[in-house]
């Protein structure tokens, strides 16, 4: 049986995991308050951008803590079909769940709903780029600990969703984005928890792709598209913001047509 390092590179790794799991959900919480001030395509559109930034936050931090791992006997590759695929199901199953709490009607029903989607689509997600990895040998787990990875991952997810519909304020929602961040890093490793590796080593050559080929250019992709949609969101008005704008400017118009009207007595 090989031996699972998940701190070879120290606590580099799962620092920057974790911030990578912090920023997606923060952006994700920013995007759902924009959507909740909005109507029609703009709302949809704002929480479309929510579910990405949750997804895509939640899937580089699995294969940023993934790049620390190292198992004793083996090299590690990824097949990048189920890599990719692993990413898809986290973009859209938090894309479902977000929208099943963003239109629902009953409250409670869609929090309940929506965070048992996005909690077993997360799981489905850690799994799907579990059964990615390519390794002299074969991979076990533990059922325990996968029902339990699980049940965090529902957890994790009805918290973040209740937050969308709760949090108002920006002091509030960072503090909602870091405990978000610490519970799909702690669904991930108490995931990581579970393998067992029980090496074959009459097996020769792998396939898939390096962790340096194909999963470090696509999680720094990912991290680059998260925090360029974060200083675009930052930057943009909010609803509120345009409304004054407006206010403000129609105020302006006012102003100016009675000057000119005093001036033309």
């Amino acid at each position: 049986m090989g031996t699972i390092d998940h701190l070879s590179v120290g606590w580099l790794t799962p620092t920057l995991s974790y911030l990578m799991a912090c920023t997606g959900a923060a952006l994700g919480l920013r995007c759902t308050l924009r959507a909740l001030a909005a109507t029609g395509p703009s709302r949809r559109n704002w929480l479309l951008t929510a579910a990405a930034a949750i997804g895509t936050g939640i899937w580089t931090m699995h294969f940023v803590a993934m790049f620390g791992v190292t198992v004793d006997g083996t090299e590690l590759r990824y097949n990048v079909p189920l890599t990719l695929l692993s990413l898809l199901v986290a973009v859209l199953v938090v894309g479902l769940g977000v929208l099943v709490v963003g239109h629902g009607r009953h409250r409670g029903r869609a929090l309940l709903a929506g965070g048992t989607v996005t909690g077993v689509g997360v799981s489905a997600m850690h799994y799907l780029g579990m059964a990615a990895v390519r390794l002299h040998g074969t991979l076990s787990y533990a059922p325990g600990t996968v029902a339990l990875s699980v049940v965090i991952a529902i957890g994790a997810a009805t918290a973040a969703l209740w937050a969308t519909l709760t949090i108002r304020t920006l002091p509030a929602a960072g503090g909602a984005a870091l405990v978000m961040g610490l519970a799909v890093s702690s669904m991930h490793y108490t995931g990581m928890a579970a393998v067992h590796v029980h090496l074959d080593p009459a097996r020769t050559g792998l396939d898939g792709a390096t962790p340096m080929q194909f999963i470090f250019p696509l999680a720094v992709g990912l991290g680059s598209f998260l925090f360029l949609t974060s200083a675009f969101v930052a930057l943009s008005p909010s609803a509120q913001e345009r409304a004054a704008y407006r206010e403000a400017g129609e105020l302006a118009v006012e102003d100016l047509r009675a000057t000119g009207l005093d001036r033309a007595a």
